[in-house]
């Protein structure tokens, strides 16, 4: 038996000390109170650009990051901005707006989270919110209540901001007009001759806040003139599009507003696949004004969408962030105009 020698095990590494503030203080030759006003973007001191560089270089060597949680107790609030994250897949557009806003609110010096809550709405995932004690709420769509935003407020955020189709007492609003879309997009085909007109209605749960709007201000568009308007449901898939292109004869239409670009291409290349000509047998519509709208053939026209600023958007958080006591602003900020391509 061949004999293995006790050896002792050997000794692990002693655990790194975590960086502090007196440390970054000692290394840059200043007081810990200076290397918190630098890190902290402190504008009541006047700091010299050399000591900041000293500070900021000091803080990278040995890597060094301010306690959230500790500058949030000093400050009297955090710096987080809470976003729900959306229920829906997110298109391009309001990615873009997204990214902007995500960027603008870090230029301020907030910290921007998004926070899934696919099986709380409303006030119920308010509550859930107002656990991470953000001072700020950005809430996309509608759901949120009064009474919500009674307890964001009450557990430290000082902004609430929503974006949909209606204010809500005690918030900020962001009106967007969906309606606008819709009216848009069915006035151009009927200032084109069409008179039989479809509008798609995405199946998919959570665009109804967006799609029966757009329905309704194609109808409203269209009251008086003698033009029908179909509604047609339709889910995102080949399939579904495929379905609703074989029927197309039957349904006896003319020009049809797809809801968006995406499913424009989807409607259009069914369409096609069954020997419909467009625009000469039926007209297409869509919206978002996307890239790819411009390589169909041919091109697609389509409602060009002007979204919030997200630097507009970041500048009214800081202000109810800095004077909570203000009165609710409320701005309508979506505009809606037709580009007019080959395909109506």
């Amino acid at each position: 038996m061949v004999q293995i020698p006790n050896t002792p095990p050997s000794a692990s590494p002693a655990p790194r000390s975590v960086p502090t503030s007196a440390d970054v203080a000692r290394l840059a030759g200043v007081s810990r109170a200076t290397v918190s006003y630098v890190l902290n973007n402190t504008s009541a001191v006047r700091i010299s650009e050399p000591t900041r560089r000293r500070v900021h270089e000091a803080a990278r060597e040995l890597g060094y990051v301010p306690h959230a949680a500790a500058r949030s107790l000093r400050a009297g609030h955090s710096r987080m901005v809470l976003m729900p994250a959306p229920a829906i897949p997110i298109g391009p557009l309001y990615g873009r707006f997204i990214n902007e806003l995500q960027w603008a609110l870090g230029r301020l010096d907030y910290t921007v989270v998004q926070y899934g809550t696919v099986a709380v709405q409303g006030d119920e995932a308010a509550r859930a919110w107002a656990e991470l004690r953000p001072v700020a709420v950005i809430v996309p769509g509608a759901g949120l209540g009064p009474q919500g935003v009674t307890v964001l407020k009450r557990s430290g955020a000082r902004a609430v901001v929503t974006l949909g189709p209606a204010s809500v007492e005690g918030a900020h609003a962001l009106l967007m007009d969906q309606a606008a879309v819709g009216h848009a997009a069915a006035a151009h085909l009927h200032s084109r001759g069409r008179r039989r007109i479809g509008v798609v209605v995405p199946e998919e749960a959570g665009l109804e806040t967006f799609s029966r709007p757009r329905l309704d201000g194609a109808r409203d568009a269209l009251r008086g003139t003698g033009a029908a308007i179909t509604e047609l449901p339709l889910a995102y898939t080949e399939e579904a599009a495929a379905r609703l292109a074989a029927r197309w004869g039957d349904l006896g239409l003319d020009a049809v507003f797809t809801y968006n670009d995406e499913y424009a291409m989807l409607l259009m290349s069914a369409l096609q696949d069954t020997g419909v000509r467009i625009p000469e047998d039926t007209a297409v519509i869509g919206a978002d004004d996307l890239m790819l709208g411009r390589l169909l053939r041919p091109r697609l026209s389509t409602v060009h969408i002007e979204l919030p600023s997200g630097r507009d958007l970041a500048a009214l958080v800081d202000r109810a962030v800095r004077n909570p006591g203000a009165a609710p602003e409320t701005h309508r900020v979506l505009g809606a105009s037709v580009v007019p391509r080959e395909s109506t």
